[in-house]
């Protein structure tokens, strides 16, 4: 997973920069060990443990509304599939063919887009090509496809009255909602952290680490809060970035709304 590869880097630059400063200390000078450079340094350290603090609050509350509200969408996007069902079973029997297309449509997407867990079974289903675990996009030309050509057959149904045109002007307003809802979703899908904007706060939390290093006693204890800070700042990072690709990962959104959907588009009319 790039996630943690990531994260187990950055752990090992900030504990090289703590053992690079502790292997510094004794080298330097009587006079870089002066009172005044000792308090001009430790000003300077907290001056950037504080930039780094606010950053990492920030951006911990940014992913998280973001990933609050992808999940939010695909809720909504379950349930557009769901209406635009019930509409086509209101429409009668001409339209089983594109509810079970629907239902077909639905299987392959969770299949295609939750590729590590159970697939659907009961239902068959076109096998796409499934997303690579470390692909973020969610585009499938297959799966546009399949909803392209539902949108046909509901433009080429029957309507002799004014109930069934009624019924065919809804679902065709229903699904255009639901095609702006996957390409939300789509477009929602890729990480939004800038990577010069990432570079710059693990460049202050190196430079903040191998403070610690210089200033440190020489003793196990120190050594051991200065692994648990790594360690707490490497967790901090992991969980930001695995927030911040929500379809990949360890944390990722929930494909239950899609198999709710499922199961209601799979149930008698």
């Amino acid at each position: 997973m790039t996630e943690l590869l990531d994260t187990g880097l950055l752990l090992l630059l900030l504990l090289g920069a703590s053992l690079f400063g502790l292997l510094m200390q004794p080298l330097l000078a009587e006079r870089y060990r002066s009172r005044e450079t000792v308090e001009l340094i430790q000003l300077v350290v907290t001056m950037l443990v504080t930039f780094a603090a606010l950053v990492l609050g920030l951006l911990t509350t940014s992913v998280k509304a973001s990933f609050d509200t992808i999940s939010n969408d695909m809720r909504g996007y379950a349930t557009d599939i769901i209406q635009l069902d019930r509409l086509l079973t209101e429409y009668g029997n001409g339209a089983d063919p594109i509810r079970q297309e629907l239902r077909s449509y639905t299987a392959a997407a969770i299949a295609t887009t939750w590729v590590g867990e159970p697939q659907p079974t009961g239902i068959d289903y076109p096998k796409f090509p499934p997303r690579l675990p470390t692909d973020a996009t969610l585009e499938s030309s297959g799966l546009g496809g399949m909803l392209a050509h539902i949108e046909l057959r509901i433009r080429m149904l029957p309507a002799s009255d004014s109930m069934h045109q009624r019924l065919v002007a809804d679902s065709l307003n229903q699904l255009s909602a639901l095609l702006q809802h996957r390409w939300k979703l789509i477009e929602e899908a890729h990480a939004s952290i800038s990577m010069p904007f990432y570079l710059v706060l693990i460049f202050w939390l190196v430079i903040v680490f191998a403070s610690f290093g210089l200033s440190s006693p020489r003793n196990t204890l120190a050594g051991t809060v200065i692994l648990l800070g790594a360690l707490s700042i490497a967790s901090a990072i992991f969980v930001i970035l695995e927030l911040d690709t929500p379809f990949v990962g360890l944390i990722t959104i929930s494909s239950q709304p899609m198999r709710d959907a499922l199961a209601h588009l799979a149930q008698p009319p």
